[in-house]
């Protein structure tokens, strides 16, 4: 058992035992904080990250109008209108032993999350994280999951980060987490944000700026950064019913350190609600508490700037379980081109759909028809170390397409071998494909053309095939059920209670 000095030291920093490493040392998986509060159906408010990993820079809280108000852990009261804190490590009485299993890097919290569930199946308890790279843990020596493979992490940490507070007196320890409250609002990248907030520690010894947010305020910061405030009325309402439900179904996201959602592209784009206009905020309003549901529960609202003319199935973008909301179908006002219908099966039928401009829902997007090159530098770039073994030269080549065309297996082959790059992978490895609708075409000396079609996964909403549709006459009922075929609008209070 851990003796009373090192349970000291966890209740200092609101961590749990989690493991154990037989009766000489106790250990732990990582550094547990409490888990957010459930949501009320009534007035659902969201614990959302504003600035993550703190602790290595100083951190300013500057007040919009009048004073800030600061309390600890242990009920100390601070006020300002700035308010300086910055980090600084204290040694722990006994050192604390860190010891897990560790599946990934993923490139998406929805294929770490897919894994997470495999370990479940096997009986163990295994959470996602985010420490850089989106990650699967457990308790040390765990199997893994057919097909993955796991790496053991071992720390011991020795000290804790605290903060303090620049005070009249000079710097002042405080005991977290702090409650902030600012009733003239905080100015926080570029904006201003109402509150209340927290300053919290996480999983990983650093710490988090969480804004706790009711529900359809944070859409205000979401509909006009995701689809663009200027879209037509039907658009923005689709947008905010999706950002609502994607919100409510992702809310377990970060668990691991207390909070329930992020305010970057990991989550949605969240910014100053002060900034939505009138026509945002009609959108919200006209469509209150409303989320997409099957089977009584929020579906995965997922959506995307432009899918080149055709959707994506849900198991082109990650792992999923079939969803039969999310199917692949051809985005097109007219008859499709000849030679071309789902499942689009090969490279000609997707250079087909690629070459049709007109009669495409949503053909106005920038990114509607794209090319780019591949070089051998660009892709041993992507790669990385990966690159090293296979030698040179390099060559891009598709294993296999999915039902909408795109490509799900990526192949870079060399002299000495080759990396496949599966999914999500493809695009978090060469960033500069808007999307894996696309086809390959020799360009030279080791040089490829890509000629592509869509920006983003490709799956549910369009954002520009809304757009479209809405300027057309299309209702937001007629939109979701483009999009989402089988899902319905329900009220929030209609789905079962959160966890």
């Amino acid at each position: 058992m851990a003796t009373p000095r090192l349970l000291s030291a966890l209740l200092a920093i609101g961590v749990l035992l989690t493991g154990c490493q037989g009766a000489e040392a106790e250990s732990l998986t990582r550094l547990p904080v409490p888990q957010p509060p459930a949501l009320d159906a009534r007035r659902p408010v969201l614990w959302v990250s504003l600035a993550a990993h703190l602790g290595r820079s100083p951190l300013v809280l500057q007040s919009a109008a009048g004073a800030i108000q600061l309390v600890d852990a242990r009920g100390e009261r601070f006020s300002g209108q700035r308010l300086q804190l910055r980090w600084q490590s204290q040694p722990l009485e006994e050192p604390l032993q860190i010891r897990r299993s560790v599946l990934g890097p993923f490139s998406s919290f929805e294929s770490a999350e897919q894994a997470a569930l495999a370990w479940r199946r096997q009986g163990v308890a295994a959470e996602v994280a985010h420490p850089g790279d989106w990650e699967v843990w457990a308790a040390a020596g765990a199997a893994p999951p057919p097909g993955l493979q796991a790496r053991q992490v071992q720390q011991e940490l020795k000290q804790r980060l605290v903060v303090q507070l620049s005070t009249p007196a000079g710097w002042r320890s405080l005991e977290g987490p702090l409650q902030i409250t600012a009733p003239g609002g905080l100015r926080l990248q570029k904006g201003v944000f109402a509150g209340p907030f927290r300053l919290q520690s996480d999983a990983y010894g650093s710490w988090t700026l969480v804004e706790q947010v009711p529900l359809e305020r944070y859409l205000q910061g979401v509909v006009p950064h995701e689809i663009g405030a200027g879209s037509p009325a039907a658009a923005l309402a689709a947008q905010a019913v999706l950002a609502r439900t994607w919100a409510l179904r992702n809310r377990h996201r970060f668990a691991v350190d207390g909070y329930h959602l992020c305010a970057d592209t990991q989550c949605q784009v969240y910014s100053d609600p002060r900034q939505a206009g009138a026509a945002v905020r009609r959108a919200i309003s006209g469509t209150a508490g409303q989320v997409l549901a099957v089977e009584g529960e929020p579906i995965h609202a997922v959506y995307h700037a432009s899918n080149g003319g055709v959707s994506a199935d849900e198991d082109e973008a990650w792992p999923l379980p079939e969803l039969g909301y999310l199917e692949p179908e051809l985005d097109l006002r007219t008859a499709p081109p000849a030679g071309v219908s789902v499942p689009l099966d090969s490279s000609q039928e997707v250079a087909l759909l690629l070459a049709r401009r007109s009669g495409v829902v949503g053909a106005s997007h920038p990114l509607f028809r794209w090319r780019r090159q591949l070089t051998q530098a660009s892709l041993r770039q992507g790669l990385g170390a990966r690159a090293a073994s296979l030698g040179a030269p390099l060559k891009p080549v598709v294993l296999e397409r999915g039902p909408s065309g795109r490509v799900v297996r990526l192949a870079i082959e060399g002299p000495g071998g080759r990396v496949v790059l599966e999914r999500d992978a493809i695009r978090r490895t060469y960033r500069q494909l808007p999307s894996t609708l696309f086809v390959l075409k020799p360009a030279g000396a080791g040089v490829w053309a890509v000629e592509g079609g869509g920006f983003g996964h490709g799956a549910g909403l369009s954002q520009a095939g809304a757009i479209d549709l809405a300027a057309r006459g299309w209702s937001v009922q007629q939109i979701l059920d483009r999009y989402y075929p089988g899902a319905s609008l329900v009220p929030i209070g209609a789905l079962p209670a959160s966890p």
